[in-house]
């Protein structure tokens, strides 16, 4: 039997205590109260200690790719800012839902209210990335905002990037960062990145040296630093170093021109390019000329028309003679073709001035380009994201340009969104072109008219039930979702489903029983965000209580036991519901 009294928990070896408060089994609030206990737990809890740091990997463990293993940070304040970024984004992102029920669209102009925060922005990315992952399926409406805050961030960020970019010096910009950023714009929601992009090239240059290695030992392409720009004189050498690139992408690896879905726009973007092996001309080119400079073998994009090729001099480097070239379709696994050649694949007598290099600007604006017409003719999607997309990327590489800024004036009207961007448009339109005075005062008006329209439709309607017998349930309901479980309050209903086109796709309404020509309900909920309920997914509550939202009070003047009776304005707006909810708890 041991007769030693058990030592208390602040006698134990430090490492063993700092091992008991990082198990995971206590949470932050247990941590505090443990520090508060005597200065030794206190040291072990430091800030700067391995307790807070783990606390904050526990709970938000994306959030360390972002930190250093060596970082000696304060981890309590990171993780207290962390904790209140995630309440202040929550906020956000369920007023979001609130405007959404209400005004039918996600104000463009509101994710600003993001950089009001002064939080760091991956803390707000993060937070959002989390109500993405969540799998409870509580929250749809929520993820659906915070889908679209989270899409206009990250492109807001990119847009940045990419201005920052146009402004460097044209010997400072590269094809592949420049085509990423599209690539970015374009897919902010995918997981885009220079730096994986370029690690996979990487892998790709390593099969590549390794096939030289066995051709020529002595090869000096196996001997170049990492980010030098030096290039190989002799042209054999440069030969030898193309010829095992074409081995390996084009028979090795099986990269090929997508001739079977060749106005695919995956086909334009890089991160698609790597994964599929299947490319356009231009993009098989940005990453055939980056491998090729890795190598040491200087090439040139050339701006064929319907035709992107690559040129590569046999001759003093810079010359003008066509004959001095060949042009390198990586479109078609690297074939090599002089310059008769390439007007006889192409199949039209090009100028010399086609002949030329062109920058890395004009090699983007190609690229934004094909987007933009692909976008023209696309018709399945109706919110016409690529056409918008591809619009700002051209309208930021060249602002001024009166063409596109009145395509995108004119699509932003006929979509019915941003309004107040619209007028801006065409104010920088009139400034820059007074020849468009007839097209602007045209969209001007019917602008103007159209934000009217949308002010007289925030001044709620009457909605009449007798009017609507297919409407089940009345305001001040509380009601419970069948398949979730969320309860909340009903502060609104329509006969059928009033959303945009890209909220019923998005959200699979059309897969209901009855699909959106059903009624459907406005719904506060307990976490503070709204939610817009199909009928057949919602029931009356069983046991109704409290619902604890921020805007209980702007729609109900009192909870009655078991509904919520509305003020003064919501019975105005539906003035019959008041009864039916009285006769419908008086029958129970």
């Amino acid at each position: 039997m041991d007769l030693c009294p058990r030592p208390p928990m602040a006698e134990l070896p430090f490492e063993l205590l700092e091992q008991i408060l990082c198990s995971g089994c206590l949470d932050h609030r247990d941590i505090v109260n443990i520090s508060c206990t005597c200065r030794r737990l206190r040291e072990v809890c430091a800030a700067r200690g391995k307790v807070w740091r783990r606390k904050l990997t526990d709970r938000w463990p994306s959030m360390m790719k972002y930190f250093r293993h060596t970082d000696s940070l304060d981890w309590l304040e990171v993780y207290k800012s962390r904790h209140s970024a995630g309440l202040a984004a929550r906020r956000i992102v369920a007023s979001f839902t609130k405007m959404l029920i209400i005004e039918r669209r996600i104000p463009c102009e509101g994710f600003s209210n993001f950089d009001s925060l002064g939080y760091p922005e991956h803390f707000l990315e993060d937070e959002l990335l989390s109500i993405l992952d969540d799998k409870s399926g509580k929250c749809l409406m929520l993820k659906y905002c915070a889908k679209k805050i989270l899409y206009f961030m990250r492109q807001e960020t990119t847009l940045c990037k990419l201005k920052a970019f146009l402004q460097q010096p044209a010997e400072k910009q590269t094809m592949l960062e420049g085509a990423v950023l599209i690539d970015q714009y374009c897919n902010p929601l995918e997981n885009v990145c220079l730096e994986v992009i370029q690690a996979q090239l990487d892998e790709i240059l390593v099969k590549v040296k390794v096939l030289l290695g066995v051709r020529n030992s002595r090869h000096p392409s196996l001997f170049l630093q990492e980010g030098t720009a030096s290039y190989i004189e002799e042209l054999d050498l440069q030969e030898q170093a193309l010829d095992a690139l074409n081995h390996v992408i084009f028979i090795e690896m099986n990269f090929r021109g997508n001739v079977a879905d060749f106005y695919n726009p995956l086909n334009s973007y890089i991160h698609q390019v790597l994964i599929t092996k299947t490319g356009i001309p231009i993009s098989l080119s940005v990453l055939y000329l980056t491998l090729a400079e890795r190598l040491g073998v200087p090439l040139e994009p050339v701006n064929f028309p319907h035709h992107f090729m690559l040129r590569w001099c046999q001759r003093s480097h810079g010359s003008s003679h066509l004959s001095d070239y060949l042009y390198v379709d990586a479109f078609g696994g690297g074939k090599r073709l002089t310059a008769r050649e390439c007007e006889y694949m192409i199949g039209q007598h090009v100028t010399e001035d086609f002949y030329a290099a062109v920058s890395t600007k004009e090699v983007l604006q190609r690229m934004v380009g094909n987007l933009l017409n692909l976008g023209k003719r696309e018709s399945k999607d109706r919110s016409f994201m690529l056409l918008r997309v591809s619009l700002d990327l051209y309208l930021t590489m060249y602002p001024e340009s009166v063409q596109h800024l009145l395509l995108q004036a004119r699509l932003y009207f006929h979509l019915g969104i941003w309004p107040e961007k619209v007028l801006d448009i065409l104010q920088n339109i009139q400034a820059l072109d007074p020849s468009q005075h007839g097209a602007v005062a045209y969209l001007v008006q019917h602008t103007l008219e159209h934000i009217e329209k949308r002010r007289e439709d925030g001044v709620s309607g009457v909605k009449l039930r007798s009017s609507e017998q297919q409407v089940c349930y009345s305001v001040g309901l509380i009601v419970r979702h069948k398949r979730y479980g969320y309860s909340g309050v009903i502060f609104g209903w329509d006969p059928v489903c009033m959303m945009s086109p890209d909220w019923i796709e998005s959200m699979d309404i059309n897969n209901l029983s009855n699909g959106a020509s059903q009624p459907f309900y406005s719904i506060l909920l307990d976490d503070g965000s709204c939610s817009y309920v199909a009928q057949e997914n919602i029931e009356p509550h069983p046991d109704p209580n409290e619902i604890l939202h921020p805007d209980i009070d702007l729609y109900f003047s009192e909870f009655s036991g078991t509904y919520y009776v509305g003020n003064d304005e919501l019975r105005h707006q539906y003035p019959e519901d008041t009864d039916f909810m009285v006769s419908s708890n008086s029958s129970i």
